[in-house]
């Protein structure tokens, strides 16, 4: 498995703690949207490309 994949669910993952990361309370409260956006766009984008890549993969074997 080539290490551009382990990249891509390595951002996933972070996006997904962008998503869950607690931040009220805290002095940084104030970008909790921020964050929530910029989460949300790194699961969709990477999740996207790889469903793309391995769609584009099994047509190629075909």
């Amino acid at each position: 498995m080539s290490s551009w994949i382990f990249l891509m669910l390595a951002c996933i993952l972070a996006g997904f703690a962008l998503l869950n990361l607690p931040l009220s309370g805290t002095f940084l409260a104030g970008i909790d949207p921020i964050t929530t956006v910029i989460g949300l766009l790194a699961v969709l984008v990477f999740s996207l490309y790889l469903i793309i890549k391995g769609v584009l993969f099994i047509f190629r074997k075909l």
